[in-house]
């Protein structure tokens, strides 16, 4: 594995080194085929490097090798019952091939590199759904020395704006979010000899891991080099991809095909602002998404589709790469919190898994959105238990917005001091009985696993009062070429574009903003990477 190939044809040239793309070039390598990988970035790994590798792989070999009970049947049967009904008439066989493929998928990235996954506790979202698991659906890489595994290429991974020390599992119950201090103490120990000995956790493993078993099996990589058209032959076959790199521009022949995995296109003001509503707050992925496999796509005949889906999720203000970014983080899930729209009124269950896709619901009669703005609304208690919330709204003027009451509060948002306060008082009774009349916030296994005995619900009284953006923050878009349920990026008749596919963000995503698992993301990038691979390779299924 090179960063300046000497071949000018290549049998797969793979745009991106996600975690989709990276599951695609693992793929087609350990078949056989030639592989070369194209990076825009200087650095490697995208928005899959940044994040805490949460991977949803339903009926995964760990998980039944543990005891634990699921099928592809049964994670078709949950999806099916979770999705909104519309999406299964057009999704049916892209589900279907997500089901049936993630656990090999699974099984060859187990077998083909040096990722050592951990079952989480995390359970699915909607544990009342038929099909649905509480416990081995969720995985995440254990810890990784980095430099042992891919040498200089360490150096090149991309950071993340949360520290990769502690895995996944372990973030989860050191509860930084409400005890950082107490937290980081207990895990010290830990943490400096991860830091001395050069462990990483989380995304930075996941990439490492998948970057090894592609250099294991000759993949040649190249960073910094954007894509800048597809080209075609006379029949119509995408036979090459031209790249700028170091201000010149290069072309590499491709036997087979091209792979798009390029990820989302948030960071592309205007194809962003075309399909997303206003405001935005803040955006978690690398800046470097702006749209370019879509965009390529397109100008080849593509269709593209779901361009208004997108990973939507709360996220505080932090500094990456010299400029105010975004931090992914469930804030809004919190006992003493809700959040109300521009009519001072509570719109959902904070603590669904699923809130954030409330934000993109459209007034049917008007096409408005009438959640938007919208505002999480606390009192000192949140503040005082959630020592994290003041510290990250340094690194943004005016983000958080304090009041000594709520009447003041009100007039600082220009909502209805009337409407908020009466929202207020409202929860503040529900949360005194224990029962959300409106929306069952607390109700849910999934609401009562991760609030354990806290509980979801106090009193919102104690002032000051406080007041935050809730609006459009997103780890990426999830929309791009339609493809097929073997990875085939699709035109608007139908028919497929000859060596032309896509996956992870950069393809229209089967679930659209809905999560049927809390790593509904990288999970199915990484099996549709996989199902790219298979059928450019033209092979079975990984078998050990």
């Amino acid at each position: 594995m090179t960063e300046n190939s000497a071949h000018a044809e290549f049998d797969v040239v793979i745009l991106g080194s996600g975690a989709a793309g990276l599951t695609a070039a693992l793929t087609t390598s350990q078949a056989g085929m030639r592989t070369l990988i194209l990076e825009k970035s200087d650095k490697i790994g995208g928005t899959s490097a940044m994040s805490g590798a949460g991977t949803w792989v339903p009926a995964n070999h760990i998980m039944l090798s543990k005891g634990l009970a699921d099928s592809p049947e049964n994670a078709l049967q949950y999806i099916k019952a979770v999705m909104p009904e519309a999406w299964g008439s057009r999704e049916s066989d892209r589900w279907q091939a997500f089901t049936t493929h993630a656990p090999d998928m699974l099984k060859m990235v187990d077998d083909l590199t040096p990722i050592e996954w951990e079952v989480l506790s995390e359970p699915d979202p909607v544990l009342e759904a038929p099909g649905a698991v509480k416990y081995g659906r969720m995985l995440s890489p254990a810890p990784m020395k980095l430099k042992a595994q891919i040498g200089d290429f360490a150096r090149k991974l991309r950071p993340s704006t949360q520290p990769h020390d502690l895995t996944y599992e372990e973030m989860i119950w050191a509860n930084f979010i409400h005890k950082p201090i107490i937290g980081h103490l207990k895990h010290a120990t830990k943490i400096l000899k991860r830091k001395l000995l050069g462990f990483e956790t989380q995304g930075s493993a996941l990439i490492a891991g998948l970057l090894k078993g592609c250099l294991d099996h000759g993949c040649e990589l190249i960073s910094s080099a954007a894509a800048t058209d597809l080209i075609k032959n006379e029949t119509g076959q995408i036979r090459a991809v031209t790249y700028r790199q170091n201000d010149q521009t290069r072309t590499v022949a491709t036997r087979h095909g091209v792979v798009i995995a390029t990820g989302g296109f948030e960071w592309d003001a205007d194809l962003f602002g075309a399909h997303f509503p206003k405001p935005t707050d803040l955006i978690c992925s690398p800046r470097t998404n702006t749209g370019d496999g879509q965009k390529l796509a397109r100008a080849v005949g593509a269709e593209l589709a779901y361009m208004g889906e997108a990973n939507i999720a709360g996220a505080l203000p932090t500094k990456y790469e010299g400029h105010v970014h975004g931090m992914p983080l469930r804030f809004q899930a919190d006992r003493h919190v809700i959040v109300v729209d521009q009519t001072g009124h509570r719109f959902g269950n904070e603590f669904d898994f699923n809130f954030g896709e409330l934000l993109l619901r459209k007034d049917a009669d008007t096409g408005s959105y009438p959640h938007l703005p919208a505002w999480v609304i606390g009192d000192a208690n949140w503040i005082r238990n959630t020592p994290i919330i003041p510290i990250y709204a340094r690194n943004q003027k005016n983000w958080l917005i304090k009041s000594t009451t709520l009447s003041e509060l009100a007039e600082k948002l220009d909502l209805s001091a009337e409407a908020l306060d009466w929202t207020i008082e409202r929860f503040n009774t529900f949360a005194r009985q224990g029962a959300d009349e409106d929306f069952g916030r607390g109700k849910s296994g999934f609401d009562k696993l991760v609030s354990g005995k806290r509980g979801t619900m106090a009193p919102i009284e104690r002032p000051p009062y406080y007041a935050a953006p809730f609006n459009i923050s997103l780890m990426g878009t999830k929309g791009g070429p339609m493809t097929d349920a073997c990875g085939r990026v699709l035109r608007p008749d139908g028919s497929f574009i000859p060596g032309l596919f896509a996956a992870g963000n950069a393809m229209a995503n089967p679930f659209g903003t809905r999560a049927v698992g809390t790593g509904t993301t990288i999970g199915p990038a990484m099996t549709w990477g996989y199902i790219c691979g298979l059928t450019l390779s033209k092979s079975e299924p990984y078998q050990a």
